[in-house]
């Protein structure tokens, strides 16, 4: 099998080109080529800062590469994320026999069944949720982060979502949702009053009604009426922490997602329920958040607290 420099001269590519061939084939979306992309360039400066040329890389080099990521402190879910982008541009270039897939097999971290999932207190969702918008820039941001605290729309769900979206089902007022990795708007939340009244609020001021414009569209000057990036909306649920104490690292936009999931379980509803709302393709994924929430209520420690204080059984 040849490698990747003897196939780079029979077809003419440069190393950029070949990186930049292999994220051109991926069958996926556009948004999934962006981020294999993105974290294949990381392998690619692994190998650049430790002078190892793809042709020289092994099976060697690529655990060296997951057991350098987990000592820089990166989190189970990104050394994977990182590893799948090395697999997909090992197994692209042995099926285009330009080099052996050097990566097969090689597993990314465990990730533990009841990770952590950082979320607000009801009282943290309360401050942030008091918030009185007046222009309508706040209007929009707190239009779009009440809608996340309290339906759980992740950041990329809330730049696909379109004015059109807002629909009826069976009288009921819902929000049509495109989530990650799907092509099609096929699932949706259900919106109450205290969903909807702020965003009638930010679309009359706004005063756009066209189907196709995003339901929550950017200000700036260079892209005014446009769809917001990701990006965008995780800094503005950032800026509305702040504005509300709320100064802990963990806490991302990603968090209200967690926020709506726990809260939903909280008031009464079935895990069923809450993985229909948080449109979990596997009901293990919200098995999670009840486990945590069943562990909290049932803690040992509890116990130990109230022994030692003379009580004798924890009377919780």
């Amino acid at each position: 099998m040849a490698d990747i420099q003897a196939a780079q001269r029979q077809i003419g590519l440069s190393r950029d080109d070949v990186y930049r061939a292999f994220a051109r084939d991926l069958d996926v979306t556009e948004k999934t080529r962006q981020t294999y992309a993105r974290n294949i360039r990381a392998w690619r400066a692994f190998l650049d800062r430790e002078g190892i040329a793809e042709t020289e890389a092994t099976r060697e080099t690529v655990l060296a590469y997951r057991e350098r990521l987990q000592t820089d402190g990166k989190s189970a879910a990104t050394v994977n994320a990182y590893l799948c982008a090395v697999r997909a541009f090992y197994s692209w270039l042995e099926s285009r026999r330009m080099y052996p897939n050097i990566a097969a097999g090689v597993k990314g971290r465990r990730l533990s069944a009841n990770s952590p999932k950082d979320a607000l207190t009801r009282e943290q969702a309360a401050e942030m949720l008091a918030q009185q918008p007046g222009t309508l820039a706040e209007l929009r941001d707190f239009a779009m982060v009440n809608l996340m605290i309290r339906r759980g729309l992740r950041t990329v769900e809330i730049t696909r979502a379109d004015i059109g979206d807002l629909r009826q089902v069976n009288g009921e007022a819902v929000l049509y949702v495109q989530g990650k990795g799907y092509a099609d708007k096929s699932d949706f939340v259900i919106l109450n009053g205290a969903c909807l009244k702020p965003i009638d609020a930010y679309l009359e001021a706004r005063g756009v009604s066209d189907d196709d414009a995003p339901l929550f569209a950017s200000i700036g000057n260079r892209n005014r009426g446009g769809r917001m990036t990701t990006r965008t909306v995780s800094r503005i649920v950032k800026d509305a922490m702040r504005r509300a104490g709320i100064s802990s690292g963990r806490l991302t936009a990603h968090s209200l997602r967690h926020t709506a999931v726990t809260f939903a379980l909280l008031g009464g509803a079935t895990v069923q329920e809450a993985q229909a709302m948080a449109r979990h393709s596997s009901v293990q994924t919200t098995m999670i958040y009840a486990h945590n929430l069943d562990r909290m209520a049932a803690g040992a420690e509890h116990s130990i607290d109230a022994y030692l204080l003379g009580s004798g059984a924890n009377t919780r």
